[in-house]
């Protein structure tokens, strides 16, 4: 079963959703209980992988390689490193966190719901795990369709609108994507005149085109991705879809999707194109810091909750992709831990605005006040999931931003130190919008009269935060447990990096050096005749 565990955490979610359409609909709670067991079944196999995982080598591991398609070259081809491991452990821990988070909150098309939701589970996995470009891309496409209907059907009022914004903006970077693969496939295939979607071998081959094959290849899969970030200016869709999701749509939106465009910033752009990835460094590093800037000043001004912790997110990817391009190892491990400190906080605060919504059915911050008089124990929690996005030391948020500002003011990618100090300031301003939050949402006098008789808490609402919470704390207290199983594959990402910058460099000589003995042949060719 080792040799097959990847495809089995592929396949386990998908083939074992099935039988959630035969339930009769009147077993809801079978069907609930079930999905639940499912989740926590691929949980477990997560788990099994990370203890069976071998960081130190920094290698793929568990690597698994099947012809699919043969008239394209095509393989089901997957592997994992440490990159990956700590992207399937989150997507592993946050989708029975989505089930419990939706046990009572949805009340039609529940089975339907629920086999998407595992559905979109395996696709997950297999976005994180592909080594071949075409199985990525396929994975990547069907994501679109599960979370299409989870915020269609089970959104909000305006729910129609923010899909199709949705769907319309990633599939324009979905697009750009096949374009990409398709030409890189032939720019980069071992025999002239052939396709190939092997990614070691891209990546091996493509690093050596010429810097203007580079740099429009690298612009088109880095568009792609950054509008799945999504990273200023390419944001707009995010806000009103995360409004109108239900509440574990936002969650999954928020810790997984959009780490699928950082995702690939690593596993394609960064590895495929190093001198195209360098020549786009200083206009992706401005929309970085333009976005944390603004992604943070937006949030302080929202009056819906969960608007407010939609721009947060722009801010915070913003980091993230700032750390990615200054191409040092603090950044990039950074970078990396932050994706999954972003998906432990954010997905929190979604859960948290969720429960209130359940409430009182609204997400308008002046209708709460004094709430921690009544939820006490939900005001406790609230304040430390508000503190780790905060980024105070102790709790996860810190050691992400930390490295991140670290490796970037010592980058010699990014070239100033402007970019870090400027970013810094985005540090305060979270300060600013998560604080107020919590104080007009939490303290004060209870002055409406709606919010006397709230309930605390209950006990599956705090199962399904209470994991959250743990890793929270955990990696803010011994961040090295998840940073040392990142650490190698990153030294490994960058030396590669590094190699193939080098090697273009030489070929480039060489270029050069044959063009000059063509053009000294040339002017030699007359005073011969």
């Amino acid at each position: 079963m080792i040799n097959s565990i990847l495809s089995t955490l592929i396949f386990l979610p998908v083939i074992l959703s099935l039988p959630v359409l035969f339930f009769r609909k009147e077993n809801y709670k079978i069907i609930k209980f079930y999905s639940l067991t499912i989740s926590l079944l691929v949980f477990a196999f997560a788990i099994f992988l990370f203890t069976k995982f071998q960081p130190e080598s920094g290698e793929y591991q568990f690597v698994e390689r099947v012809l699919w398609i043969k008239s394209t070259n095509t393989f089901f081809y997957l592997g994992v490193d440490g990159f990956s491991m700590l992207l399937v452990l989150l997507t592993a821990l946050i989708i029975p966190v989505c089930i419990l988070a939706s046990w009572n909150s949805i009340k039609i098309k529940i089975k339907e719901y629920f086999f998407l939701m595992l559905l979109l589970e395996g696709a997950l996995f297999g976005v994180f795990l592909s080594l071949d470009t075409i199985l990525f891309y396929v994975f990547w496409e069907f994501i679109l369709i599960p979370m299409y209907f989870m915020i269609g059907i089970w959104g909000s009022e305006n729910r129609i609108y923010a899909t199709l914004k949705f769907f319309l903006y990633t599939m324009f970077g979905s697009v750009l994507l096949l374009i990409g693969i398709i030409w890189v496939g032939f720019l980069a295939s071992p025999i002239p005149g052939l396709f190939t979607s092997d990614l070691i071998e891209i990546s091996r081959i493509s690093s050596t085109l010429p810097l203007d094959k580079q740099v429009y290849l690298i612009i088109i899969f880095t568009l792609g991705f950054l509008i799945k970030v999504p990273l200023f200016p390419f944001h707009t869709w995010l806000p009103d879809a995360h409004v109108q999701a239900p509440t574990a749509g936002s969650v999954i939106l928020a810790a997984l999707l959009l780490k699928m465009g950082t995702y690939g910033l690593i596993r394609f752009s960064m590895g495929m194109f190093p001198i195209g990835f360098i020549e786009l460094t200083p206009y992706i590093a401005v929309l970085a810091v333009i976005g944390i800037v603004y992604g943070a000043l937006l949030s302080i001004v929202q009056t819906d909750m969960k608007k407010l912790v939609a721009y947060s997110s722009v801010s915070h990817m913003g980091f993230i992709v700032l750390g990615t391009f200054a191409l040092t190892v603090e950044a990039m491990q950074g970078a990396i831990i932050q994706m999954i400190n972003h998906g432990l906080s954010t997905g929190s605060l979604f859960l948290i605005v969720g429960m209130l919504y359940e409430r009182r059915h609204t997400k308008e911050i002046v209708q709460y006040g004094g709430i921690k008089k009544v939820m006490p124990v939900f005001s406790a929690i609230f304040l430390i999931v508000s503190l780790s996005s905060i980024g105070l030391p102790g709790l996860n948020g810190f050691i992400g931003e930390f490295l991140i500002l670290i490796g970037s003011f010592n980058s010699q990618n990014l070239g100033s130190h402007w970019y870090t100090i400027i970013s810094t300031t985005a540090v305060i301003l979270s300060a600013v919008y998560l604080l107020w939050l919590f104080q007009r949402v939490m303290l004060g006098p209870v002055e409406k009269e709606e919010n006397k008789s709230l309930k605390d808490i209950s006990k599956i609402e705090l199962a399904s935060i209470l994991p959250l919470l743990l890793f929270i704390v955990w990696i803010g207290v011994q961040p090295n447990t998840f940073l040392k199983v990142s650490e190698n594959s990153v030294k490994k990402v960058l030396t590669n990096f590094e190699n193939a910058k080098k090697s273009y460099e030489q070929k480039q000589i060489e270029r050069d050096q044959l063009k000059e003995l063509e053009k000294n042949q040339q002017s030699t060719q007359p005073i011969q005749e």
